[in-house]
């Protein structure tokens, strides 16, 4: 299996499948620091990132605006100073499609990028 972070997402639909119980134990190891959350009977993925200052953390929100854009899937996005929480799932649906984990794991890898460093 290719690393998830490489897939792209596909179009969804308000029929299109959410990922089921089997689905979502295989492809949660990928993205182990994302939290499954439920709001009002709809499950999600969730994070938060810390970085050392508001500039970080907007510019990392601005990278993932961006990414998000190009993928055609948005999440929510809540920046304040030092941390920026993501939460990721399908509108259409109501529910977690692959595509979630998929941004979810390229969220990681671009957080990769605008990290604080050590020390």
């Amino acid at each position: 299996m290719s690393e998830l972070y490489s897939e792209r997402c596909t179009a969804c639909r308000r029929d299109s499948p959410h990922v089921t119980d089997a689905e979502v134990a295989e492809l949660q190891p990928s993205i182990a620091d994302w939290t499954m959350i439920d709001e009002t009977g709809i499950p999600k993925l969730d994070r938060q990132f810390k970085f050392n200052n508001f500039v970080n953390a907007l510019n990392f929100t601005t990278a993932l605006g961006e990414l998000a854009e190009s993928e055609g899937h948005h999440p929510r996005l809540t920046t304040e100073w030092g941390r920026v929480t993501v939460t990721w799932w399908t509108h259409k649906i109501r529910n977690l499609h692959r595509n979630d984990f998929i941004m979810a794991a390229k969220t990681d890898q671009l957080y990769q990028q605008h990290a604080p460093a050590e020390g």
